[in-house]
């Protein structure tokens, strides 16, 4: 059976996901992310795909992107994935598939959802007790968003830069939202809507995309529980 086609509107900010097959470790040095990193900078420019926020954990890769091209973002990833598994797979003297299938990914409506989105991702090390500080954890985009540190992979999107004209104001504002966790239901939201390849946004926003794409956005009854991945 043939795959799906994404919805990939140009301009819409997106949420994806890429796990490690059969969530089998696919960083296991400081070399092995900073080779990630510069491949995505890469790709990420050579396609036109906005970068806003990530995390690269051990076993699997949260981003927060908009693409300004058609099919960006399939393009990217596709390149990007190849590149590094050509690489881990000469590094660590192994064969065979490295990522869990295709990527998982979401549309996000940027109006109350997409800074949420920032939060999730750049909460993720410390939901999973790696630190207790999301400022501890340098394989993400926290360090850039919330303390200002320079990077030409991170494109600000324009919701990020509303929070205040003064990016000191900026970084400060962005930090007290990191004083708690999302809640339970955000996060189930987030997921739920990632894993269905959906939309997380407003029921006006899901109209808005089927119109769009002449997909369904709305979310089917299923006959049995959804297996929910992280």
């Amino acid at each position: 059976m043939p795959r799906k086609p994404r919805v990939c509107p140009i301009g819409i900010p997106q949420h994806l996901i890429q796990r490690g097959n059969n969530r089998h470790v696919c960083f296991t040095s400081e070399q092995d992310f900073r080779a990630y990193a510069g491949w995505l900078k890469e790709y990420s420019r050579k396609f036109h795909v906005d970068i806003h926020a990530w995390v690269f954990m051990t076993n699997h890769v949260h981003l927060l992107c908009t693409p300004q091209k058609a099919n960006a973002v399939s393009l990217m990833m596709q390149s990007l994935g190849r590149q590094y598994v050509r690489y881990f797979n000469y590094t660590y003297k192994r064969t065979g598939t490295l990522w869990e299938g295709r990527f998982k990914s979401c549309l996000v409506q940027t109006e109350e959802y997409l800074i949420q989105l920032y939060r999730y991702i750049e909460l993720n090390p410390v939901r999973a007790n790696m630190v207790n500080d999301p400022a501890e954890y340098i394989w993400s985009s926290y360090q850039i968003n919330a303390l200002g540190k320079t990077s030409q992979l991170c494109t600000p999107h324009q919701v990020y830069l509303s929070i205040s004209n003064d990016s000191q104001a900026r970084q400060s504002s962005y930090r007290a939202l990191f004083q708690h966790q999302l809640d339970a239901k955000m996060i189930n939201d987030i997921r739920q809507a990632t894993n269905k390849g959906m939309v997380i946004g407003s029921d006006t926003f899901k109209d808005q995309i089927e119109k769009l794409t002449g997909k369904s956005m709305h979310p089917k009854k299923m006959g049995r529980p959804f297996k929910v991945i992280e």
